[in-house]
């Protein structure tokens, strides 16, 4: 490996170690600079509003609630919701989705049981939570739905009655969702109302702290996305923001719940709240109770094409990186789910990928080798400018260009192939470590999923940098790139040679032992098809002559 592509792994591996601070450059927290966005003082909050979205408090009534529960299973996930807030998730587990050995992952925590929840301001001032006393007439638990089946909640206020239904597709992680108080408009403040989702989503992943910097809630407004930073409990409270708005959601790292309403709402709600190490979302969307209010709710994996297929720019969502690299993030991935369709292995999908990057940079490949070759022929006269001009740089680096003009050597031309795929390079990370395509898809033998480590030694300790466990794949990568380094032609002295082939090759083994193992499996592959190449090309060319002095 030459210099300059050390310098491009480096440049990748120093972004990784700063992760949080990579991902505010990608995912900036986008504050609203648009004129036409208008937002509460959040300071003019009552205590009373706060509870409304986090401890979701009944203010109307206290009265004994008798509950109700219906199960709903899909070909995509089981569920079960009770009569609580006109129905509400207390319990959604994804079929094709393992938390573990032996637990699916279930979307419903402690923190997201009042999901699904309604209030609204009272003319006389009080923040009325309608979390109790729906009823339903409907009864099923007929196993797998093969169609749409709907149940409907209803509720009287005061001799008045207002209705909740939620409708469940068989093959569609969407529930549909219509609210009625048109019958209580007149108890309403303003008309408006307000449908949330609190407590976010619970974390799935091992690594947490990974998966923290991917948790936030975002709100579409206006073409651009909010993603409030969150604040100690103490010191935050409920923003809203009163402009026609798209959709609301929170994300992990892989999975989503967000609500997107048939039209546009009038506005939005978000409280973010700093908990200690972790941190809890509540997202809402305002809408007029004067007519019904139909929204769909979304509650399952990061999928592109189920979350594009649902329109409003939902799949902006998605993790592709910074906008520049974007339309390369989704060539990548596009490629991957294509040859998934013949390959059913993933591993199998990543190994062909890397022989078709290494295709497409060929080119640039063997541009950059036969600039460092004209260097390496070089060396011996650059060396003996250096000896001679050893105490006068300015005059060593005249005589130097004057060299490389002499040879036609440019001392840039094997720098300009790498940056150029260095958008390559960003976008294969960003896709390898966030789809969810990968998660849970093995390879072979001791590689059990392709989004986590490949560790097979638990080292009882965690060592900074490297981790608190031996992963095979970064060793057997450490390997190709010392071959690849020895093998290829530097255009440098023995002792910078030395450094790079032993130091740096450590240090990618260092910090590649926490990569995911479908990553790292591609770059082993592409360092082997790397030196394949450069014996190749060095077997078919002459090697560059320069004229004796």
């Amino acid at each position: 490996m030459d210099r300059n592509s050390v310098l491009a792994f480096l440049l990748i591996a120093i972004i990784i170690l700063f992760m949080p601070e990579y991902y505010k450059l990608v995912y900036p927290d986008l504050q609203q600079t648009d004129s036409t966005f208008v937002t509460t003082d959040t300071s003019a909050y009552s205590k009373k509003e706060t509870e409304a979205l986090v401890v979701l408090e009944e203010l109307e009534n206290n009265e004994k609630d008798d509950v109700l529960s219906f199960n709903v299973e899909t070909n995509l996930y089981k569920a079960s919701i009770s009569n609580k807030n006109g129905g509400s998730f207390t319990f959604f587990e994804l079929n094709n989705f393992a938390l573990n050995d032996s637990e699916l992952v279930n979307l419903i925590n402690e923190k997201n049981a009042g999901n699904l929840g309604v209030s609204f301001r009272s003319v006389d001032g009080d923040i009325i939570n309608l979390a109790t006393g729906w009823k339903s007439d409907n009864r099923f638990d007929v196993g797998v739905f093969t169609s749409t089946k709907t149940v409907n909640f209803y509720k009287d206020i005061g001799g008045k009655s207002i209705q909740k239904s939620l409708s469940f597709h068989p093959n569609r992680y969407v529930v549909d969702i219509t609210i009625d108080l048109s019958g209580v408009s007149d108890m309403v403040s303003q008309n408006t109302a307000s449908a949330y989702w609190p407590g976010g989503l619970p974390l799935t992943e091992p690594n947490q702290k990974d998966e923290l910097t991917y948790y936030s809630a975002v709100i579409y407004q206006g073409d651009e996305k909010y993603s409030p930073k969150t604040k100690p409990a103490g010191q935050v409270s409920p923003e809203r923001m009163l402009y026609p708005t798209d959709w609301v959601g929170v994300r992990t790292k892989y999975f989503f719940s967000a609500l997107i309403p048939d039209e546009k709402a009038p506005g939005a709600e978000v409280l973010a709240v700093e908990e200690g190490d972790s941190k809890s979302f509540s997202v809402g969307l305002l809408f007029n109770t004067l007519s019904p209010f139909k929204t769909a709710l979304y509650l399952g994996p990061l999928e592109y094409n189920r979350i594009k297929n649902l329109g409003n720019n939902l799949d902006q969502i998605m993790n592709f990186g910074w906008a520049f690299i974007r339309p390369i993030s989704k060539g990548v991935h596009w490629v991957l789910l294509f040859l998934h369709n013949y390959i059913p292995n993933y591993g199998y999908v990543l190994l062909l990928f890397s022989v078709l990057i290494k295709i497409l940079v060929y080119p640039l490949t063997n541009k950059s080798l036969n600039s460092t070759r004209k260097m390496q022929a070089i060396q011996p006269l650059l060396n003996e400018l250096r000896e001679k001009h050893k105490n006068d740089q300015k005059k060593f680096a005249q005589a130097q260009m004057d060299l490389f003009k002499e040879h036609g050597v440019n001392p840039l031309s094997g720098c300009v192939p790498v940056l150029l795929q260095m958008p390559l390079l960003f976008a294969l990370f960003t896709v390898f470590r966030s789809s969810i395509e990968l998660r849970g898809a093995p390879f072979i033998l001791w590689i059990k999923d392709l989004s986590r480590p490949d560790i097979v030694l638990d080292l009882g300790i965690n060592i900074p940098l490297y981790g608190s466990g031996v992963a095979i794949l970064p060793l057997l990568m450490g390997v190709t790139m010392f071959l690849q380094m020895k093998s290829a032609p530097t255009g440098q002295g023995p002792a910078q040679q030395k450094f790079m082939m032993y130091f740096m090759n450590g240090f990618f083994v260092l910090i590649f032992n926490q990569f995911p193992s479908g990553l790292v499996l591609y770059y082993t592959l592409f360092n082997v098809l790397t030196i394949a190449q450069q014996k190749y090309l060095t077997s078919q060319q002459e090697s560059p002559k320069v004229p004796k002095k």
